[in-house]
Parts: C-alpha cells; sequence; structure tokens
C-alpha cells in the first residue's frame, strides 16, 4: 500500500485518502502515481462502485509540490510542461475516464493542481470554511492539470478569467451556490456525508453511471445534432443491461430496484 495515497474499501466504497499532511497534501511525482494508479485499478474492480478522494489534515491538496520543482529543476527539470505531460495529466485522465462516480471530499482548502484534482471528480462535497484557490498566478504561472478546462466549462469564461488572474480564493459556500460544490457540511460531518452519498451510488446502477459519464464528456463537443444521436447511441446499449432490465421491472411491480453491480464497457 501507498504511504502517500491511503487506500480503503467499504461497503463497495472506495476511499483514497491523499497522505502528505504535513505538506498540506502537496503533490509530487510519488502521489500523482499513486493516485492514478489506484484509480485505474478502481475501474477495473468488480468490487469498487463509487470513489470518494479526500485528505489528511487541514488541506484537501495545496497543489504541486514547489520544493518537489525547485529540486528538480536544479537537478536539471526545467521544463514544467513535461512534467504536467508525464505525472498531472495521466492522473486527471484516469479520474475522467473511471467509469464508477469520484467524489471528492474536501477536508480543507484545494488550490492550484489540488484544485483541478477536484474539479476532475464528477462531485464535490466540501466542509464548511474550506476554500478553492486558483493560485498559479501568484508564482506566475498558468493554470493546469486541467484547470484551464474545467474552469471555463463549469463557470463560463468570466469568472473563469476572474478567479484565474486574481488568484482571489473562492469559498465553498460560493461555490455552492455557483454550482462547483454539491453540498457544504460541518467538518465533522464531511466523512459521514460523502460515504452515504458513494454508498447509494455504489448501489446503483453501475453500468448506466458508465454510459452517463462517456455521454456527458463526449457532449462537451458536440452540437445538437451529434449529442442526440450520441444519446440514441448509448440509449441502445443501455437498454440492453441488467441494469436497465432490473429498474424497469423493479417499476412495473413497484418495488425498489437491486442492481447486481458489474461494469460495462464504454458506449460507442
Amino acid at each position: 500500500m501507498s504511504e502517500v495515497v491511503l487506500s480503503a474499501l467499504d461497503a463497495g466504497v472506495l476511499t483514497l485518502t491523499l497522505n502528505r499532511p504535513e505538506a498540506l497534501n502537496a503533490l509530487n511525482r510519488d502521489m500523482t502515481g499513486a493516485l492514478r494508479e489506484s484509480v485505474v485499478a478502481a475501474a477495473h474492480d468488480r468490487g469498487v462502485g463509487a470513489v470518494i478522494i479526500t485528505g489528511t489534515g487541514r488541506a484537501f491538496c495545496a497543489g504541486a509540490d514547489l520544493k518537489d520543482v525547485v529540486a528538480r529543476r536544479d537537478a536539471g527539470e526545467r521544463d514544467l510542461g513535461d512534467d504536467l505531460r508525464t505525472n498531472y495529466a495521466p492522473m486527471i485522465r484516469a479520474i475522467r475516464a473511471c467509469p464508477k462516480p469520484v467524489i471528492a471530499a474536501l477536508n480543507g482548502t484545494a488550490a492550484g493542481a489540488g484544485l483541478s484534482l477536484a474539479l476532475a471528480c464528477d462531485l464535490r462535497i466540501a466542509a464548511a470554511g474550506a476554500a478553492l484557490i486558483v493560485v498559479f498566478v501568484r508564482v506566475g504561472l498558468v493554470p493546469d492539470a486541467g484547470s484551464l478546462f474545467f474552469l471555463t466549462r463549469m463557470l463560463g469564461l468570466s469568472k473563469a478569467t476572474e478567479l484565474a488572474i486574481s488568484g482571489d480564493p473562492l469559498s465553498v459556500e460560493d461555490a455552492h451556490k455557483l454550482g462547483l460544490v454539491a453540498a457544504v457540511v460541518p467538518p465533522e460531518q464531511l466523512t459521514t456525508v460523502a460515504m452515504e452519498r458513494a454508498r447509494r451510488l455504489a448501489d446503483g446502477p453501475r453500468q448506466t453511471y458508465a454510459l452517463i459519464k462517456h455521454g456527458l464528456e463526449r457532449a462537451l463537443n458536440l452540437d445538437l445534432e451529434q449529442a442526440m444521436e450520441l444519446e440514441a447511441q448509448l440509449q441502445s446499449v443501455a437498454a440492453e443491461t441488467p441494469d436497465a432490465n432490473e429498474a424497469i421491472q423493479a417499476f412495473i411491480e413497484k418495488r425498489e430496484p437491486q442492481f447486481g453491480g458489474g461494469a460495462v464497457a464504454p458506449g460507442p
């Protein structure tokens, strides 16, 4: 088991905990690699129905470990673009490609690439008093690890620009109003609320989740006609899954559906 990313499976929910509290869970090569590997493994594990990503200590993730960046630059690794391609992009891609719902449980501030990590997840549940910070401008850098993509699509160009060029913190309470955060809860309730949400998802139609996530990802770059054709293709696949058959039969019989788990390949 990785020491920088702790892993625990409970009732179909895999909790991955960033575990560098002394560095505010700042990301380095070991952590990005361990998180990517854990998410990829979860994607293929029939025992996992949902994933929670959270942090130890007082921060969710402070972003890239700048001490590590400087040390590697002094050792001759000066191209931050290569670092992103090699270490950060694969981690973000793994989260976005995971067919299981992924929840970020924000126990504290998410800044820089730590915010990118949170935005890559499907849902964000936050402890009251935490903040989201597009912090890159404070150190003369451009938003990365997916932040340019996520912020513009989730908030629109105007608000994304404001946050990116100011570097001002956005409270999770305000983020909730903007739709970035699904719920804000007292800090002592965060683990319980995130686990309850994840367990409900894990008990749901996992095959359908995979198709929904695949469709939403592709629809970002389609026009209306293309999106409607994608919907038709995905619906043809969904209608033949055990999840759909069970849900329809349960509706007819006026009972709660009992889904059996399992996975389905991404849609057309």
